[in-house]
């Protein structure tokens, strides 16, 4: 919010505030006066309603008992109908035959004016019983008078309690109104808050009216419900709204006037500003008073004329530093040659300082510095072969060691340094977050910086030219590009990271699937060109099911990562081992025919076998495993004419082991028929067709002798091949 926006609603709040304040109260005041009052008269006709109710009632009590007591009972009958005591009287037997009754009755059901419990049904009259008895107390019927329940009672109720009164039907599939002095558009309000009214709670409308319930009680029989329209005033709420509205009008244009007053010179302050901020330094602003604000002005006016002196001063180091930075920045982003990247930071540390030499040091596991890139060093040789600087006796090794910069004038320096007459040089560091990464410290080690990590190498600079020292703003500077190097040299540990992850399994440290592939094709094709031999071993673990059902999957991870190991164990340094998904795991024996492939395969079975693994438990004893695998052998071109065809037929040889009882291996047969024991007859498992691949079918150059077993290097026509080399 501006600062004109804060003024407007300070004074809004102070003038505007207590008016609407004001509104509110008196709003809830009337409308609390209002109901108080209804609430009150609402309570007054339901004391009259049960008043005139017991009336009635007591009143047909003494018709009923003077006609119980009449020796003519018709005839009494028709004189406490004719007195309007009653509109109806009725004597019947002890069967509850009648035997006496007026005419004109009202229909029934007639509720009784004693009854406990609310009504069941709908009625037509309110009726009062009482039983006949002879002189020794014996029951000989029961006289009944009645008064129907009809709108004049309604009216009648009405008038006397002064407030509309409403007879609710409650018989009905849904409460509906029998009865009512209301109006039309009173009914709908009545029925719509007749599930939400109780005996003693008021309840209003929203078309201003109050609803109480009355009834049905004990002497009480009839569900009324009582209203009175609201006393309110008419348009109270509206002229109040009004009210208030002009009152905020009025407060705005006032607020707005005075606030524009005053922040009118802070605008013009403030544009300004923008001005110069944008790189226009001709911007004033007017002087209109001698106060604060008037002073305020003069100061910037006199800022903005200073500053511009600096600007052509400056502008010349801008254009070189953006150069150099650009060329910086360009290189970081497009490449991950790490020699590359510090040679562009190095030339442009030594353009920026305008330093004769440089030279960037890496710190090496063993403690040294090795110097990975230099200028202008005569003699001296950089990157990986260069010779290693020991962190002993010299200027970059306190660097180093302190993880602090240093600068000055060298008197002496020692025999791994350069002969300088000034020096600087700054450490570089990678972020202390990048925890278990090298240079990252390690949890718990002091660093010389919360920002910053144990350094990671050193980058000096050595004699300024024109003899000056090296100076704060040559010290800042290089920290910056000893920034870049650190940027720089987790970039490119990050790359080579990232790619070792994409290619490898993170379970065994095997390659995956994906690298199985790319390998594969790589090896058939050199295979094909020299006309060598490649194997490939399949090997699936035995009831690996079985092991995370029995130990938990955290063992079975374990074997995993222990027959991984084993499997390298027993291989040589040309063979690739893969995981090519579970417990599944390909290996490839490059220049190894059928027999050899058979040797490694016999190898690796005894090293699963003969050892156990012993994992923890799951109560926290450890078990001891025994596994076994069985390994399925093809080799090409014996056995097929592409990469993705050989690991498909060592596939069904890996199901020949499975099915001759595990623990075995078995080389692919030249077709496609293999033995089942399951079935006890020979079936046929036909190699599935190849899916659609880049690689071509060739040619060999090799081919198996005549006992059948292949062997790697050229044949002849006879069969014949050169003797393998050593198995893996």
């Amino acid at each position: 919010m501006t600062l004109r926006g804060r003024l407007t609603a300070a004074f809004l709040a102070v003038a505007f505030g207590p008016v609407l304040f004001g509104a509110v109260f008196v709003a809830s005041t009337v409308t609390a006066v209002d109901r108080s009052r209804a609430t009150e008269r609402l309570a007054v006709a339901a004391t009259a309603v049960r008043t005139s109710i017991d009336a009635l009632c007591q009143q047909l009590r003494a018709a009923a008992d003077a006609v119980a007591l009449a020796v003519d009972r018709p005839g009494a009958a028709t004189q406490v109908v004719g007195r309007g005591i009653a509109a109806a009287v009725q004597v019947t037997d002890v069967t509850g035959q009648i035997v006496v009754a007026t005419p004109n009755a009202p229909p029934t059901p007639w509720r009784d004016c004693a009854a406990p419990d609310r009504p069941d049904g709908t009625f037509a009259a309110l009726a009062v019983r009482v039983e006949l008895r002879d002189g020794g107390g014996n029951p000989l019927g029961m006289v009944t008078a009645a008064h129907p329940v009809d709108p004049m009672l309604v009216a009648r109720l009405a008038a006397v309690t002064g407030v509309a009164v409403t007879l609710l039907d409650e018989a009905a599939p849904r409460v509906t109104v029998a009865h009512s002095t209301e109006s039309e558009g009173g009914r709908e309000a009545v029925l719509a808050a007749a599930s939400s009214l109780h005996e003693e709670r008021v309840t209003s409308t929203p078309d201003g009216r109050y609803l109480r319930r009355a009834g049905p009680t004990r002497g009480q029989p009839l569900p009324l419900v009582l209203s009175v329209p609201s006393d309110q005033p008419a348009g109270l709420y509206p002229v109040l709204v009004a009210v208030v509205l002009l009152a905020a009008l009025l407060g705005v244009a006032v607020a707005w006037r005075l606030a524009r007053v005053t922040t009118r010179p802070l605008v013009e302050l403030a544009g300004a500003v923008d001005r110069v901020t944008a790189g226009d330094l001709t911007a004033r602003v007017p002087v209109r008073s001698g106060d604060e604000i008037g002073r305020l002005a003069e100061a910037f006016n006199r800022m903005t004329r200073e500053t511009g002196g600096y600007l052509a001063a400056l502008a010349s180091s801008r254009d070189q530093l953006r150069g150099h930075l650009a060329v910086l920045g360009d290189t970081l982003a497009s490449t991950h040659d790490l020699q590359r990247i510090l040679r562009v930071i190095l030339h442009s540390a030594l353009a920026a300082t305008g330093a004769r030499a440089g030279a960037v040091l890496l710190t090496e596991p063993g403690g040294g510095l090795v110097a990975q890139c230099t200028e202008g060093l005569d003699g001296r040789r950089s990157g990986p072969t260069a010779p290693r600087v020991p962190l002993a006796d010299s200027v970059v090794r306190t660097v180093a060691a302190t993880g602090q910069p240093c600068r000055g004038r060298a008197e002496t320096t020692s025999a791994e340094e350069p002969p300088c007459h000034t020096y600087i040089a700054v450490p570089f560091a990678v972020e202390a977050g990048r925890a278990g990464e090298p240079g990252s410290g390690r949890p718990g080690e002091d660093t010389p910086s919360a920002a910053l990590a144990r350094p990671l190498g050193v980058l000096a600079l050595y004699d300024r030219l024109g003899g000056e020292e090296f100076d704060d703003d040559d010290l800042a500077t290089l920290r910056t590009f000893a920034g870049h190097v650190a940027v720089a040299l987790d970039n490119v540990r990050v790359h080579e990271e990232a790619q070792r992850l994409s290619l490898t399994d993170p379970l065994t440290g095997l390659w995956n699937y994906r690298y199985l592939r790319e390998s594969l094709r790589r090896e058939v094709e050199r295979a094909s060109r020299f006309g060598r031999m490649v194997s490939v071993l399949v090997l699936d673990l035995d009831r690996f099911k079985k092991i995370n059902d029995s130990y938990g999957h955290a063992a079975g991870d374990t074997v995993l990562a222990e027959f991984a190991r084993r499997v390298r164990g027993e291989i040589r340094e040309v063979d690739l081992a893969f995981r090519q998904g579970g417990e599944e795991f390909v290996v490839l024996l490059p220049e190894t025919d059928a027999r050899g492939a058979a040797i490694v395969a016999d190898r690796l079975g005894a090293a699963i076998r003969n050892t156990p693994v012993t994992v923890p438990g799951r109560a926290g004893v450890g078990h001891s495993i025994r596994f076994t695998v069985s390994i399925g052998i093809a080799v090409y071109p014996d056995h097929a004419e592409s990469g993705l065809r050989v690991l498909e037929a060592a596939d069904e040889a890996l199901y020949a082991a499975k099915a001759a009882g595990r623990d075995t291996w078995r080389v692919a047969r030249h077709t496609s028929r293999i033995t089942d024991p399951g079935d006890g007859e020979a079936g046929v498992r036909r190699t599935p067709a190849a899916p659609p691949t880049r690689e071509m079918p060739v040619t060999a150059a090799a081919c198996s002798p005549a006992d059948g077993l292949p062997r790697a290097g050229p044949g002849d026509a006879t069969g014949t091949s050169a003797e393998p080399g050593e198995p893996g």
